[in-house]
């Protein structure tokens, strides 16, 4: 598993590097590509993207969710904390209030408002799950920076400790870090999450660092003298953030799913008078025989919201690896 993870993000960082004016054969060799000669790399994956329905369906759906979350706390009819309908609430028959005037999706198992539940539940969703990426490509920036710059002994340990990482599945491992904890809380949540992905960003980095470092550009600085400090962060690093940015879509779906599969598992915070969709799931395990919608409703929330970061994703990187274009 280390080694298919791994075989996989040097792949999209040495392809990443060349540009888009190569295109790779069966043999493995770059031949120029006259269509995209002379075109720079965002603007050759951008044609190709404005193109690509399943970019655009990914990133309708991205859009709509983003629009959502932002606009929930404004939007949501109810105070998803307060329990309007709990007269309506039977325990003994596993009754809850149906779908009724001013309450589209009915209530809850506690007489909350469901559909206010879930808007408020999409905010929760995005931040951990922005918060989570911004901080793993933080910590994975540091590492591949350091690893693609010194070399040496430096790239051995840091690579060596990346590798160890990722031969542990990302959500057993987040399992295991949130586990840890003391106290479980959205906080906790969120750093297990971005730990999980610091050595994906940190591996893409430095393996497109590796391939940006023998460019002609950079080689031409190196021969004129300039200090490795200056190459490195004005010629090496800046080239090399593209992968590590279309990387971040992808890690954005995995992000929302280890999120909530936490927060299922009673790893995330115990008050759930804050909707989080992974927590609404696993409050409605025990309902799902007779009230399955309970389930339904989170469960397809975080199923095609994760699928909009994945299309849009694949695509980028499929725009951007002359290997994968159909």
């Amino acid at each position: 598993m280390t080694s298919s993870r791994a075989t996989k993000i040097d792949r999209l960082a040495s392809v990443a590097a060349r540009g888009p004016e190569f295109e790779v054969g069966p043999d493995g060799q770059g031949s120029p590509n006259g269509h995209d000669a002379g075109v720079s790399l965002a603007v050759s994956a951008w044609r190709r993207l404005r193109r690509n329905p399943v970019f655009i369906v990914g990133a309708v759906m991205i859009g709509l969710f983003v629009l959502l979350a932002v606009l929930a706390p404004f939007i949501a009819p109810h105070d998803p904390a307060l329990r309007l309908l709990e007269d309506q609430v039977s325990r003994a028959n596993n009754e809850i209030p149906p779908p009724q005037d001013g309450y589209p999706l009915g209530g809850d198992q506690y007489g909350r408002d469901l559909f206010s539940r879930m808007l408020l539940g999409s905010q929760q969703t995005l931040l951990v799950a922005a918060l989570a990426t911004v901080i793993g490509l933080g910590g994975g920036l540091v590492l591949g920076t350091l690893a693609g710059a010194f070399g040496g002994w430096v790239d051995s340990v840091v690579m060596r400790i990346v590798d160890v990482l990722l031969s542990i599945p990302s959500l057993l491992l987040a399992v295991s870090i949130g586990a840890l904890f003391a106290e479980q809380s959205q906080f906790t949540v969120i750093l297990a999450v971005a730990i999980v992905q610091i050595p994906i960003f940190a591996r893409l980095l430095r393996g497109t660092m590796l391939s940006v470092r023998e460019s002609d550009h950079v080689l031409a600085a190196k021969a004129l003298g300039v200090k490795r400090r200056a190459i490195v962060f004005r010629h090496i690093l800046p080239n090399s953030l593209g992968p590590v940015i279309v990387q971040s879509t992808l890690v954005l779906a995995i992000a929302v799913l280890d999120a909530a599969a936490l927060s299922f598992l009673g790893l995330g915070a115990a008050d759930d008078s804050t909707p989080e969709w992974g927590q609404m799931l696993g409050n409605a395990q025990d309902f799902f025989d007779s009230q399955p919608h309970l389930a339904f409703w989170p469960a397809g929330c975080i199923i095609v919201v994760a699928l909009g970061f994945t299309l849009v994703g694949e695509s980028m990187r499929e725009a951007l690896d002359p290997r994968q274009r159909r």
